[in-house]
């Protein structure tokens, strides 16, 4: 039986994220080749023009797939009926910025698109917050649309993962297949924490620890975690312009893994509302590993945490606390 199309949300959309993002969903990268799905692409009024040439090219590139196209700088009329909604667009830091300036920026965005969510989304509609800074983000979306499931309401943290599992597969030189199990703790911030103590590599001779087989602890401890914290300074530093065309991507793994499930005894990273595992404040948006199955994501549990991970894991969780006591207070103020 032909599926019903499923209604997702790109905000941002004639961004460069959002550019490189609709084509993905339109051609099933997302979720699978046989789903159906309707765009709904949301932008602010002043590049309403170029969101009209993203709805042109979209319909010019026959995707069959895809089936309605709603360009709109309308947040409400953006948000009816949406099923999956992909929170691209925010304020971005500038030079000479501090993140209580895009704090105060980004806070009465993200209420206005949560109101509208809570409003007007189909009561199941999973979110997925891209805009920076996205834990915290994520965690003023949930106070304005408190009939979502908490959930329901997770930020991309899978562009970290995905970059700790290339540069593992650059290092041993082997498919980044073949690796599984990295974990992304903490912000998505250069507080994050690229843990490879679980992570699994395929080789001739079978899965080995990714540790064992790198045989440098400094690589592993000190390399790896830096390399993988300032990619995105790199590619700013290397383009000109952030990352784009791999948070597109990340964004689509994430919302995919999370509908269609994880592959069995592999997990992947995203930012989710934490229940106090791994000794987690609870209540705020923290990146852990977990595992999907029907739609639901579940914190993969068990893990042993030793003193140099549980540093590091801390650092970050303090720092998204503190950013939640500046949201907070920049909710009081507007």
């Amino acid at each position: 039986m032909p599926k019903d199309a499923v209604r997702i949300l790109v905000t941002g959309a004639a961004g460069q994220i959002g550019y490189a993002l609709a084509p993905m969903i339109a051609r099933g990268i997302m979720l699978g080749p046989d789903q159906p799905v309707i765009l709904h692409l949301l932008d602010i009024q002043p590049v309403a023009e170029s969101l009209k040439g993203v709805r042109m090219e979209l319909i010019d590139a026959a995707f069959p797939l895809l089936q309605g196209i709603l360009a709109t700088t309308d947040v409400n009329e953006a948000c009816k009926g949406v099923n999956i909604a992909v929170m691209v667009g925010g304020f971005p830091c500038k030079e000479g910025m501090e993140r209580r300036d895009v704090m105060h920026k980004n806070v009465p965005i993200f209420k206005a698109q949560a109101s509208a969510l809570e409003q007007h989304a189909a009561p199941d509609c999973k979110i997925l917050v891209v805009a920076n800074p996205a834990n915290t983000n994520a965690l003023i979306l949930k106070e304005f649309a408190p009939s979502i499931p908490v959930k329901n309401i997770t930020c991309l943290t899978r562009l970290d993962h995905n970059r700790a599992l290339s540069h593992i597969s650059e290092r041993l030189n082997v498919d980044v297949r073949d690796v599984k199990n990295v974990i992304i703790w903490g912000n998505h911030s250069s507080t994050q924490y690229p843990d490879a103590n679980y992570a699994i590599a395929t080789t001739d001779i079978g899965e080995k620890s990714v540790r064992e087989l790198v045989a440098d602890d400094h690589w592993i401890d000190y390399e790896y975690i830096n390399s993988v914290r300032e990619r995105g300074a790199e590619i700013i530093k290397a383009r000109k312009l952030s990352s784009a065309l791999s948070a597109a991507s990340a964004a689509c793994d994430h919302v995919h893994d999370w509908i269609i499930g994880t592959a069995k005894g592999t997990w992947v990273s995203m930012g989710v509302y934490s229940d106090g595992s791994y000794g987690i404040q609870p209540d705020i948006i923290y990146s852990f590993p977990v595992t999907c199955q029907k739609g639901e994501w579940s914190i993969v549990q068990g893990l042993k945490i030793n003193e140099f991970s549980r540093e590091k894991m801390d650092t970050s969780m303090k720092e998204l606390t503190r950013e939640e006591s500046l949201a907070y207070s920049c909710l009081n103020q507007t």
